[in-house]
């Protein structure tokens, strides 16, 4: 299968503009994103996708494949999608599946990719992928730059909420604090069809794209994964994220 991976990334963040440049331990953000994701040896290219030359400059001084992408696009997926169909031409290949990782995934491992994928792989009908990990504790929970989910005995998604969900307030003991973790694979063709598709109410409300596929009737498999993993959304999770990766034995491999 061809499977290609992007990693989209932009400088005007609202709440951290410049943040795909950040500093960590020597490598930009984004760098790390790209050169971690490569490593998964089940893709056959790792690409960013931006629309900032200060971005698409340091990846032609890393060699880091990359391609520019609109300016105007608002959703990481509206700019997937086209990254994609440039990288096809490029490749001229016609991809099978499409890895999306955000570019703000600095701590993103091989494993988590391949984890994200084993479904797909196993399951020919199967069109959309989520990791999902456990929150550190309240305080993530309650945090609104956590996207939670809560999921079907299936593993299936049942919603996405940038507040608390589960409630914790009806005397349970323990609460499965769960967040979505932005590694997402697509097939090809159902990534297409997602960005030709509206805007949903809940999407807008909860600012989380993947509801307008349970809005739509469609299925966004959860795969649990283990790994200490954090995004960077605001200057403090940046440095809680320098912490993290200080003995980070991936990063000792390229940075």
């Amino acid at each position: 299968m061809n499977i290609i991976a992007v990693v989209p990334a932009r400088m005007g963040s609202s709440r951290f503009p410049g943040k795909p440049l950040a500093d960590i331990h020597g490598v930009p953000m984004v760098g790390h994103v790209a050169l971690r994701t490569a490593m998964c040896p089940i893709q056959a290219a790792t690409y960013i996708a931006t629309c900032d030359a200060e971005i698409m400059d340091y990846a032609t001084s890393a060699g880091i494949r990359a391609v520019m992408t609109a300016d105007t696009h608002t959703r990481c997926t509206d700019r997937t999608a086209e990254a994609l169909l440039k990288i096809e031409k490029e490749l001229g290949l016609t991809a099978d599946i499409v890895v999306m990782v955000q570019g703000d995934e600095p701590m993103v491992t091989p494993g988590m990719i391949e984890a994200a994928l084993a479904p797909m792989l196993a399951e020919p009908d199967l069109q959309v992928v989520n990791l999902m990990a456990d929150l550190a504790d309240a305080t993530e929970f309650e945090d609104p730059s956590e996207v939670k989910v809560v999921t079907d005995l299936k593993g299936n998604a049942l919603y996405f909420s940038r507040e608390p969900v589960p409630s914790g307030k009806k005397g349970a003991s323990t609460v499965p604090m769960r967040k979505q973790v932005c590694v997402i694979p697509f097939r090809r063709d159902f990534l297409l069809w997602f960005n030709a598709v509206p805007e949903s109410p809940l999407e807008i409300i909860e600012s989380v794209d993947m509801l307008r596929i349970l809005e739509n009737g469609g299925t966004v498999r959860m795969v649990y994964i283990r790994e200490r993993t954090l995004s960077v959304d605001t200057p403090e999770d940046l440095r809680r994220v320098r912490e993290l990766m200080l003995n980070d034995k991936l990063r000792l491999l390229y940075s």
